[in-house]
């Protein structure tokens, strides 16, 4: 009986254990479970909280226009007219018109700031003097590097002052006992460093600190010298002309009689280069488009500074007097050192570049050349200007002209604004279409078959070129007399014109004709006889011109 009693209490006991046990896992897993849920919702509801305005973002972006856009890029400035097409609203229309958004930053000219957001990838691009672009790059390792000239100050910074005490330059030859307002880090305090190393002024040069008056701005500076507490201001335009309406002041010397002094750039990221190279081709060919239109609509650019900029008439017309905008084909001849057919170029940047690294080393900003490895090349990306300069030489432009071009079943029936003569004399020569020899009988100025299938075969070659301007020559020989020589070579090429104008439906605007006669004769052939070289010299010549880019 005992036996079966203590049996009977260990079953029993073993049953409580074994449902104390399952009662233990139960807990325990539904424990997991909760914390499980909790750590789920802590990491999943944030997601979603983040997710959520995203997809709604995409949803926004896939049902509207802004599914259009390829991309948005930031262009840090101040508040410099030279700087206008880049940022105007008519730029970002064009740009916004090929799927891309441009966004402006005006950092109010804090330079060292410009550098290193430049440097933090948070601005694309950047415009800048030479000048500070050396002195504010220097600390961030130069992240970015020059892709294009965008203008030079032509009379908007001056120096003025009261002339009883300074009449010109060398009265700082001997001392000067005033002081001067200039506003620090701007192109006015690099105006008054280059003065000191171009001119015999040792008084200008070992000014001291007492009677160096450093302001906000060039209003600031103005201020000063009108009221008399300097005698001497470094000013950029419209302060400029106010300052010459004091009673007294004069203008002593401005950036209108210097060349390559304070010159205003371009300057992209260098990472951003090397990953969207097609957003930097992008941006110069839209901003090249945007100052072609503005130099030819220069009263759309008085309206349109007017309109975003609140200036006044007067102010706008004397600030685009002090300004000189580059255009690619002078960034490329002038500045870059990329010639086109039969030019020349030079390489204004890289001079520009060693002659402000001599001013800022004399000055003591430096104690010796801060240019990586001393080479200007260093800080410069001709690729970008050269490609534009390259296919627009091969397509007359037309990329540039609208979005797009012309194809060259269009190229002949493409229109053209009437230019003045004064306007024709300004345009480039690319070159001269290769046209078999016209052949006139003597004295004579008529066309016959052959001679317009010769001009047939021309015409099917500057079908390629849509937007170059086209001029036709006429020459004589050297014989006979000068005014009826020129004459008869007037009667040749108004003949060539008038037949391609006629027959291929060319705009007269497009196409002009000049007689020579003798007075561009070929150059001789060595060992070319008299009568050989006679033959050659009465011609007519059709050249292809390129208007400034």
């Amino acid at each position: 009986m005992y036996t079966c009693t203590r049996f009977f209490w260990w079953l029993k006991w073993s049953l409580t254990e074994e449902k104390a046990e399952e009662k233990e896992r139960i807990v325990k897993k539904n424990t997991m479970l909760v914390v499980g849920f909790i750590i789920l919702a802590v990491l999943v509801i944030p997601a979603v909280k983040y997710l959520l305005p995203v997809l709604h973002k995409k949803v926004q972006v896939a049902t509207s226009d802004a599914k259009d856009v390829k991309g948005k890029i930031t262009i840090a400035y101040d508040d410099w007219i030279g700087y206008y097409p880049l940022i105007s609203s008519r730029m970002k229309k064009f740009a916004r018109s090929e799927g891309y958004i441009l966004d402006g930053v005006n950092d109010g000219a804090d330079y060292p700031a410009r550098m290193q957001a430049l440097k933090e990838g948070k601005y694309d691009f950047a415009v800048v003097t030479v000048d500070s672009y050396i002195l504010n790059a220097v600390p961030v390792d130069f992240p970015g590097t020059i892709i294009a000239v965008l203008d030079e100050s032509k009379g908007d910074d001056a120096m003025v002052a009261y002339t009883n005490l300074v009449k010109n330059l060398d009265s700082f030859q001997d001392g000067f006992n005033g002081s001067i307002g200039y506003t620090s880090g701007s192109p006015s305090e690099h105006l008054l460093k280059a003065l000191p190393v171009h001119f015999n002024v040792p008084g200008l040069k070992n000014l001291p600190e007492r009677q160096r008056v450093k302001t906000k701005d060039s209003q600031e500076a103005l201020g000063l010298l009108r009221d008399k507490k300097v005698r001497v201001a470094v000013l950029w335009e419209p302060n400029v002309s106010k300052a010459l309406q004091i009673p007294g002041v004069g203008r002593i010397i401005g950036t209108e009689s210097m060349s390559k002094v304070i010159v205003d750039i371009l300057v992209v990221n260098r990472e951003f280069a090397s990953k969207y190279p097609e957003r930097v081709d992008f941006l110069l060919r839209t901003y090249f488009r945007t100052l072609k239109f503005y130099t030819d609509e220069q009263e759309e650019l008085k309206k349109d500074i007017h309109t975003e900029l609140k200036l006044t008439d007067d102010s706008i017309q004397k600030m685009l007097d002090g300004v000189a905008w580059v255009n690619l084909s002078e960034n490329c001849h002038s500045w870059f050192g990329l010639s086109g057919p039969g030019q020349v170029a030079e390489q204004g940047l890289v001079d520009t570049i060693d002659s402000t690294v001599s001013i800022l080393v004399e000055s003591g900003d430096f104690k010796s050349n801060p240019l990586p490895d001393k080479d200007p090349y260093r800080i410069m990306n001709s690729q970008f200007i050269q490609e534009i300069y390259k296919n627009g030489i091969q397509n007359g432009f037309a990329a540039l002209v609208s979005p797009g071009g012309t194809n060259a079943t269009a190229a002949l029936a493409h229109s053209f604004k009437p230019l003045s003569d004064a306007q024709w004399d300004k345009l480039h020569a690319v070159g001269s279409i290769r046209v078999e020899p016209i052949v006139f009988q003597t004295g004579l100025a008529n066309l016959d078959v052959e001679q317009k299938e010769k001009l047939d075969t021309a015409m099917e070659r500057l079908k390629h070129y849509p937007s170059f301007r086209i001029l036709v020559g006429g020459h004589t020989s050297l014989s006979g007399d000068p005014d009826a020589n020129k004459n008869l070579s007037q009667q040749r090429a108004e003949a060539v014109a008038r037949y391609l104008t006629v027959t291929y439906s060319l705009d007269e605007n497009r196409i002009k004709s000049v007689g020579y006669g003798g007075e561009k004769p070929l150059p001789r052939e060595r060992d070319e006889s008299d009568r050989a070289y006679g033959y050659r010299l009465p011609r007519v010549q059709i050249s292809l011109l390129e208007e400034t880019f």
